[in-house]
């Protein structure tokens, strides 16, 4: 077992992120001795140092952490699952997701749990190009696109640039399956021994209780990695993805997960995985 008391943590700049990370990495909780070097990325970027096992503790594409069993395992708190909600596709025109069956769709990254989750709803729209979150609402409204798969806060930008929403896929999950829909999670690298992550977990599981009961003590740092969002656009964000499941993923969390895994693997998008998923 690793005895690491100094840890290398990666996570987005989106208002989720830096809401639930605040608490314990600015010492407003008991840290228990840890202390931890900051990675702030698109989730994307995270996807890849996980792949090249970069990062101690990091933030997760669900879809990426389907490849990345053996090396991390998923902390019961920090995770993001949508409640009727989830990545949006988005087009300039009225259209019906079947219209989109050839056309060229923006995704937010490859490894994105949102083209995991299209790619399972409708796995014969094939004609997707990666782009940058952030960039996709401008790609659909150039037209070199017809279409976009958005996530983040663009849901709440998208409609007043005049885009149309075709569908919103965590609806659609949560309609099929009865769960919640998976986005991301925190990860620990499993050769930190089961000791040290369950400390991290309990610490973690600290720092989104202190945001819940303190829901504005980390505006300032929300705020500094989201200065294009309005405050009133940063809570909307936070109050849809943080959540219950944030807390504590519980049985229902757990299940929804252990479900977007299975449907992946009766797809053929990756093996079945030998190892827990679970703390």
């Amino acid at each position: 077992m690793t005895n690491k008391q100094h840890l290398r943590l990666g996570f987005s700049s989106c208002p989720n992120d830096t809401y639930i990370f605040d608490a314990m990495i600015h010492g407003k909780i008991d840290t228990e001795g840890l202390s931890f070097d900051l990675i702030i990325e698109d989730v994307e970027e995270l996807n890849k140092r996980a792949f090249n096992a970069d990062l101690d503790i990091t933030k997760i594409s669900f879809n990426a952490y389907t490849k990345l069993v053996d090396k991390y395992i998923l902390l019961d708190s920090g995770a993001a699952l949508g409640e009727n909600c989830g990545p949006l596709i988005i087009t300039k025109t009225d259209t019906t997701i079947d219209e989109l069956k050839h056309k060229s769709i923006a995704i937010p990254g490859i490894n994105t749990t949102a083209n995991l989750l299209m790619s399972l709803a409708f796995p014969e729209h094939k004609n997707k190009k990666e782009l940058l979150f952030s960039d996709i609402e401008k790609a659909v409204l150039e037209g070199s696109v017809d279409a976009g798969l958005i996530i983040h806060e663009s849901r709440f930008t998208y409609a007043e640039k005049g885009l149309k929403k075709v569908l919103d896929i965590g609806e659609y999950w949560e309609n099929k399956t009865g769960t919640p829909t998976p986005l991301g999670g925190i990860l620990a690298k499993r050769e930190l021994g089961d000791k040290l992550i369950e400390k991290i977990n309990r610490i973690l599981k600290r720092s989104v209780q202190f945001a819940f009961d303190n829901p504005k003590s980390g505006l300032d740092f929300i705020r500094l990695h989201s200065q294009e969002m309005s405050e009133e656009v940063m809570y909307k964000h936070i109050g849809l993805y943080v959540n219950h499941y944030s807390l504590d993923l519980g049985t229902k969390g757990k299940q929804a997960i252990q479900l977007l895994f299975d449907n992946a693997v009766e797809a053929g998008f990756i093996s079945k995985p030998d190892k827990n998923l679970f703390l």
